[in-house]
């Protein structure tokens, strides 16, 4: 018989390992269970100060029930690879990895900070964001993202807020309110900027792309401008929607999420293809593979803020953000044993 490998294996482990590597079947994260893992939370809330916003920290509110951090998700019939911090900044040297989103997209940024630092203070870890012009801008609540670089190995972890993914232009510049065009091909003027330096790039959108998000910000569709420019050495993810969890109304109209025990333990998630039709549709033929966390999120109803959330108006509970520690932090998982 034919050696199937060649001249490229020198020896017999590497035959051995090439061969499996040909014949073994890629993994589908998207299908599993979560588990109850003693091991969890990857970091503490109460500890990851310099990285995690308090708003999303439910350590430090007045949630009581915390099980929902013991929870591991669990591949079907594969095994996903741990996450540990010093093995995502080795496969990272001398790279970069970028969000860019709307909210959920910088929960899973802080998310992937505190994973990598366990949770602890680093003085190794550089504040770069004035490379990416990430800086306040004058009456600001917060920049428009944050870039941070650690020095071991030259990683840089950076999040862009972006809730279109598009390029927004005003009609009218001399106007207050005035409609904005949403460039639907053009990509934000951030991403054309700095695309060339990011080595990993995920992507999210969701939540703002619906009627009453687009009225509110007067924004208008607009088809006809430049196409993102293509990058070899980029690997890029567009995350499927996170779901949301409201019970009898919408987040203004009473709605509520105020489940707190974990019952999806156990429960298999089989499903073959994404329920994000949307994201599956918008990614096929383009070689940004899909990270699909929509289902596996979807079970998990009692790890949103709800109503512990420290910013929101009375009666109003937060049944789309996350706490974190929390399901997010199973997204980065996620995307790291695809990276």
């Amino acid at each position: 018989m034919l050696d199937p490998l060649g001249p490229y294996c020198d020896n017999i482990t590497d035959y051995r390992l090439s061969y499996y590597l040909i014949l073994a079947p890629v993994c589908n994260y998207a299908k599993g269970k979560w588990v109850v893992d003693d091991r969890r939370p990857l970091y503490s809330g109460f500890g990851c100060k310099q990285w995690l916003a308090p708003m999303w920290a439910c350590s430090l509110m007045q949630r009581q029930d915390f099980a929902f951090e013991k929870l591991r998700w669990q591949p079907k019939g594969c095994e996903m690879e741990e996450f540990e911090g010093p093995k995502f900044l080795k496969r990272m040297h001398d790279k970069t990895l970028a969000f860019v989103g709307d909210s959920l997209g910088r929960q899973q940024f802080q998310s992937l900070m505190c994973m990598i630092t366990d949770g602890k203070d680093r003085s190794d870890v550089l504040d770069v964001g004035n490379e990416y012009g990430l800086v306040l801008p004058p009456g600001s609540i917060r920049p428009n993202g944050w870039a941070y670089r650690f020095l071991s190995t030259n990683t840089t972890v950076l999040y862009y807020w972006s809730s279109g993914l598009c390029e927004l232009e005003p009609l009218d510049v001399k106007d207050p309110q005035t409609e904005y065009a949403m460039h639907l091909d053009r990509p934000p003027s951030f991403l054309r900027q700095f695309l060339h330096k990011i080595d990993v790039l995920v992507l999210n959108k969701g939540h703002h792309w619906n009627r009453g998000k687009l009225r509110a910000n007067r924004w208008v569709m607009y088809v006809g401008d430049s196409q993102v420019p293509k990058h070899p050495h980029l690997k890029a993810f567009y995350r499927s929607i996170s779901p949301r969890h409201f019970v009898n109304g919408d987040w203004n109209t009473g709605g509520s999420c105020n489940n707190t025990k974990p019952m999806s333990i156990g429960k298999e998630v089989l499903q073959e293809g994404s329920s994000d039709h949307a994201a599956v549709s918008a990614v096929r033929w383009t070689g940004v593979k899909l990270l699909d966390i929509t289902a596996l999120s979807q079970v998990r109803d009692e790890g949103h803020i709800s109503r512990i959330c420290i910013t929101s108006s009375p009666g109003v509970q937060d049944c789309l953000h996350w706490c974190l520690p929390g399901v997010p932090d199973t997204w980065n998982e996620i995307l790291f044993a695809q990276i």
